[in-house]
């Protein structure tokens, strides 16, 4: 059974039918989340650096559930239960396809279910995924370049899936530093639960030691 928000009792209402109308309702900013603990944790269990970090975001989007609304075509707002990861994923001719890959809370099933899409991706010349539904983000990796802003392309009015770009890493100090741009509807949120997002991806990263 679906949920849905109760848009005439939501503390947000004047904001999502302000926002909704919008040609293009999306806000974004690039932060740069420290990946130091991370990356040597990849090494040391030998799991791509990418995977490792894409499960920590996951674990984070589940955390604040404005992240898991999405506006439908009669202008409800649903309420996803999991949210799973869109990723591009990247072939050796320089083209790419969309993935779908479903959400664990375990890094190794997690894993596992990126290695399916990617070998999915990797042997066909499709672009789109493997499922096409809106309980998900969409992410891609950047990593020819550290970069402190981000545009993402734009579909349509009723558009609201959250999406990120990671980029290259760079080591400051002492601590490797990788810059993560995300845009989302601001019909759905504010400022504040994208720092919420931010805050609980910072602490993903940092469990992985």
């Amino acid at each position: 059974m679906k949920k849905y928000v109760d848009i005439e009792n939501w503390n947000r209402k004047e904001n999502f039918n302000f926002f909704k109308e919008f040609s293009d309702p999306y806000f974004g900013v690039t932060v740069e989340v420290d990946v130091t603990d991370a990356f040597a944790h990849a090494k040391k269990i030998k799991t791509p650096f990418f995977v490792l970090y894409l499960h920590a975001c996951m674990r984070a989007i589940q955390q604040v559930e404005n992240f898991k609304y999405r506006i439908t075509s009669d202008d409800k707002v649903v309420i996803h239960d999991v949210i799973h990861a869109s990723a591009t994923i990247a072939r050796e001719d320089h083209t790419f396809g969309f993935s779908f890959i479903k959400y664990s809370e375990n890094l190794e099933e997690f894993y596992q279910n990126f290695k399916k899409e990617k070998e999915r991706v990797l042997t066909s010349t499709s672009l789109l995924p493997s499922v096409n539904s809106e309980d998900c983000i969409y992410c891609s990796a950047l990593p020819w370049m550290h970069f402190s802003g981000h545009k993402e392309p734009f579909k349509g009015i009723q558009e609201s899936v959250p999406k990120l770009a990671f980029g290259q890493c760079v080591e400051k100090e002492g601590v490797l530093k990788m810059p993560v741009a995300i845009a989302v509807s601001h019909a759905l949120m504010d400022g504040y639960h994208v720092g919420l997002f931010f805050k609980a991806y910072q602490k993903m990263l940092d469990t992985y030691k």
